[in-house]
């Protein structure tokens, strides 16, 4: 189902809004007050293992449809949560899908590999190449898929685009009304497209991006999809950005974002991926450690799913499942 929007058109593929879940007990655990943190469950939108790409997909895969296309082509890092989502929206909407994917085959294909097939997507290696290799990459494949008669509609990768982000500019305005409140929402800055629309919403005082080392310039990114969405200036200097949470790379497992990933986990029970909502929810908790964030105001986490990514990734599950604890014969294990 598609509905008009100006001169854009979105396709329909989850219901909304996504709730909003206080989170009291791992409030009081990293410094603030029990109804001090909500976590805005994006990770629970339904289609294809959820996550915040779904957003983004609405305006980008009814843009695709309005021109006629039959395939999909994106691009991303062998894990990537967008690939899946765009692989699962395609088959959501009887659209063959090709996720031209950096590095080579071989390694684990557990986590968002294993989900890439199961929903039918094709993928082509490029090997060891940046961005704008990546890029032309999927454009060749693109342009060979024309000469084969197809109509393949080029997503960005990320689905972080000016369109895309209306995704999130939507979202914004969705958190306003169920916490209007809301003094500042914390967020995974990757490709920019869901931090940009949030500070188009709610304006950049309000938005507290993590960087994890997606792209080169993250505050250029955001400000540059934020300004094309509505005409307001975004500029660098305004976002709330903070840099610390990368390590040695995007793909590395820090310590603060293991400690992330086990305190979510046992306070709240809420499951966090290694390379994105964990590095927000380090970087959330280091900024109350600064006093960037205080206690006595709502904070909203920004749970933009990824969990796939978890069983993706080699590090993250063996530091999991060394933290089990073992029963004895005895059964004297503590408890």
């Amino acid at each position: 189902m598609t509905s008009d929007s100006g001169i854009h058109r979105r396709v329909t593929l989850a219901t909304w809004p996504t709730p909003l879940e206080p989170a009291p007990r791992l409030a009081r655990a990293i410094g603030l007050g029990a109804d001090d943190l909500w976590v805005k469950r994006d990770d629970l939108i339904g289609l294809g293992g959820g996550g915040n790409k779904i957003r983004k997909l609405e305006w980008l895969c009814g843009a695709a449809l309005a021109d006629g296309a039959t395939v999909l082509v994106t691009t991303g890092a062998p894990q990537s949560n967008h690939a899946r989502l765009t692989a699962a929206a395609g088959a959501r909407l009887g659209l063959d899908v090709v996720l031209v994917l950096a590095g080579t085959p071989g390694a684990s294909a557990s986590g968002n590999l294993a989900l890439d097939g199961l929903f039918g997507a094709t993928v082509v290696w490029a090997g060891d190449v940046d961005g704008e290799g990546l890029a032309a990459t999927a454009e060749r494949v693109a342009e060979r898929l024309r000469r084969e008669g197809g109509v393949p509609a080029l997503i960005p990768f990320g689905g972080s685009s000016v369109l895309g982000a209306r995704g999130y500019l939507a979202c914004g305005q969705e958190l306003l009304t169920q916490a209007p409140d809301v003094e500042t929402v914390v967020v995974a800055a990757g490709s920019g497209g869901t931090m940009a629309g949030l500070v188009d919403a709610l304006g950049p005082a309000r938005v507290l991006g993590v960087h994890c080392g997606a792209v080169a310039d993250p505050a250029l990114t955001v400000s540059a999809l934020a300004c094309g969405l509505s005409g307001a200036d975004h500029p660098p200097h305004e976002l709330r950005l903070r840099l610390d949470q990368v390590g040695a790379g995007y793909g590395t497992l820090t310590e603060p974002v293991m400690s992330a990933l086990t305190l979510a986990a046992r306070t709240e029970g809420l499951v966090l991926d290694p390379v994105y909502t964990g590095r927000a929810m380090a970087g959330l908790i280091a900024a109350v450690a600064d006093g960037d964030i205080v206690a006595g105001r709502r904070t909203v986490f920004l749970h933009t799913g990824g969990l796939p990514g978890l069983f993706g990734h080699p590090a993250a599950l063996a530091r999991a499942e060394a933290e089990l604890s073992a029963e004895d014969a005895q059964g004297t294990a503590p408890r």
